[in-house]
């Protein structure tokens, strides 16, 4: 088994994702003990928010939890752009497992996102001139990687090239200009220290474990699909939108396009918002009411961004509360969250512990249904990615 610690949602399914590609059965957790049953488990220590210490509690604790239940290596996902607790994570889950040092690759150059020179960038710019600056928890205000870390005023962090030989111990932070960087990075992991980093560089781990034929014999890629029975209606779906994006605003804009009902709790001018419950329960009387003559109905934040935390928090629950009581009345087949802070709390809402990963419809596009069942699947992805289903 193969353990993964994640601090978000949409993370630990990202990689339970590229492991169903690589033919593993994958679950992912966010509460309960791992069983062993699954050759992928990936843990959401939901610690991205926490405090330093506590995030440091959590992922050490989960790897403690991997390694009694059998896993033969454990991978840490850092937020591909460096967000949340990463020095204390990784540093306490490699002090848990005995290791000497971390290997970080964070960049996913296959999204756009590359180190040079010890910054960042996000499809050729400086990640401080992107979305990413507008951040409201994590504002990336500079493009420096010690900085994002917070490591700039201490040697915690070597920045290194490939060129370059790596220090025995420490946390080693990969530079990473293409992919094919990136399968450089995973021929240099050794036992010795701890692999972390981004989605990217966990699927060059499993894809030098394949071409090795350490592996217990993978299959080929996985071909699991959902599909309808010939005869059935239209399945309906809820979209929940918690990302500000420029993704989602796109999406949004072409369901409105297309006659697809949407319903934001933000208006145009940002200052007309509300999350009491007689908004909550007005707007989920309004999604309910469009599923009636719609297979497809859109609830979401809106625009423009809420720079406040706790208001864009109380946001996030809000809209939540809105997709659980329409999924109660209504029960859509397949419900869409968008966002990780919304994917968290609409799992957290619904009370599912464990989920089974059904589907990878895009990389970090994810299906999933509570574990042993599948009357409504899950469908989660950062809201900095593409790739929802158009309407049709």
């Amino acid at each position: 088994m193969i353990g993964v610690i994640a601090d978000d949602l949409t993370g630990a399914a990202e990689l339970a994702g590229i492991g169903l590609r690589y033919g593993l059965t994958a679950e992912v957790i966010v509460q309960g003990e791992c069983n062993g049953k699954a050759e992928l488990v990936c843990v959401d220590t939901d610690s991205r928010s926490c405090t330093a210490n506590e995030a440091a509690r959590r992922a050490a604790a989960a790897a403690r939890e991997l390694r009694k239940a059998g896993a033969a290596w454990i991978y840490k996902k850092v937020d591909s752009v460096l967000r949340g607790n990463v020095l204390a994570e990784a540093q306490a889950i490699q002090k848990a497992l005995g290791l000497r040092g971390v290997l970080l690759a964070p960049a996913n150059p296959c999204f756009g996102r590359v180190i040079r020179g010890g910054r960042y960038f996000v499809n050729g710019k400086p990640i401080n001139q992107t979305d990413f600056a507008r951040d409201p928890e994590y504002p990336r205000t500079s493009s420096n990687v010690l900085e994002m870390l917070g490591a700039a005023k201490t040697d915690a962090v070597s920045v290194c090239r490939l060129a370059m030989a790596l220090p025995t111990s420490g946390i080693i932070l990969g530079e990473v200009s293409s992919s094919a960087d990136v399968e450089k990075w995973a021929s240099r992991s050794t036992v010795e220290k701890l692999p972390a980093g981004g989605a990217e560089f966990f699927g060059a781990l499993l894809n030098r474990v394949q071409r090795s034929g350490k592996s217990s014999g993978f299959p080929k890629r996985s071909e699991i699909t959902l599909k309808r029975k010939r005869g059935e209606t239209k399945a309906r779906e809820l979209f929940v939108c918690g990302s500000t994006s420029d993704y989602t605003e796109q999406f949004v804009g072409e369901a409105r396009s297309m006659g697809t009902p949407v319903f934001s709790l933000i208006r145009s001018n940002g200052k007309n918002y509300s999350y009491s419950p007689t908004m909550v329960e007005a707007v989920a009387e309004q999604a309910m009411l469009a599923f009636e003559s719609h297979s497809r109905v859109v609830v979401a934040v809106g625009r423009p961004l809420i720079e406040r935390r706790g208001i864009a928090r109380r946001l996030t629950r809000s809209l939540v509360k809105i997709a659980v009581l329409v999924m109660a009345r209504v029960k859509p087949e397949h419900v869409y969250a968008e966002g990780g802070a919304t994917a968290a709390e609409l799992v957290r809402q619904l009370g599912w512990r464990r989920m089974a990963v059904l589907n990878e419809l895009a990389p970090g596009v994810i299906t999933l249904s509570l574990a042993g069942r599948k009357s409504v699947v899950l469908t989660i992805k950062p809201g900095s990615y593409p790739g929802w289903p158009k309407s049709e």
